[in-house]
């Protein structure tokens, strides 16, 4: 069984990933709305993924005996100003993460909590790629401007993500 604060951290993450897959879900309606359904794929594909985050956090409170507090998931933004927009936010977001990452990270080795360590690494790593994948579409998107034939390109090569 984690500590209190092991437990108090995880049960905030978990709650946290609930919230980014609504994000991703919600930024996924917004790309539907502009005519861009590869965008729309690829947040569908993120928000499953935010999803299976919170629930290695979950089972790992349940694995482990301790108290899983599921609390309400806060409402997502639903309006971006382009394709960029939301992807800039996604990126902004997954840096968010990743900050929260290293933090509990240096929680669990602080309290010698070896399990809790395990599992972080897992999400280090994640963390990495999540942030190597929203800042290359950034990446696109800046350099393409406002050329609707590279977004409808962009936008198919999107749609080809499939959930793994």
């Amino acid at each position: 069984m984690p500590n209190k604060k092991i437990e108090a951290l995880f049960n905030k993450q978990m709650n946290a990933e609930f919230y980014n897959s609504h994000l991703y879900l919600a930024m996924a309606g917004w790309f539907e709305g502009q005519g861009l359904p590869g965008f729309a794929q690829w947040m569908e594909v993120q928000a499953e993924e935010e999803r299976e985050h919170a629930m290695k956090f979950y089972n790992h409170l349940k694995e482990r005996r301790a108290n899983i507090l599921v609390g309400e998931v806060p409402a997502a933004p639903t309006k971006y100003k382009s394709a960029l927009d939301a992807f800039q936010a996604a990126f902004d977001h997954e840096v968010f993460v990743s900050k929260e990452i290293n933090k509990m990270m240096e929680a669990a080795l602080a309290e010698k909590d070896f399990a809790a360590v395990e599992l972080l690494r897992w999400f280090v790593t994640e963390q990495v790629e999540e942030e190597a994948q929203t800042d290359a579409v950034v990446q696109q998107l800046k350099m393409i401007g406002p050329s609707l034939g590279s977004l409808m390109y962009i936008d198919r090569h999107l749609g080809k993500r499939k959930a793994d």
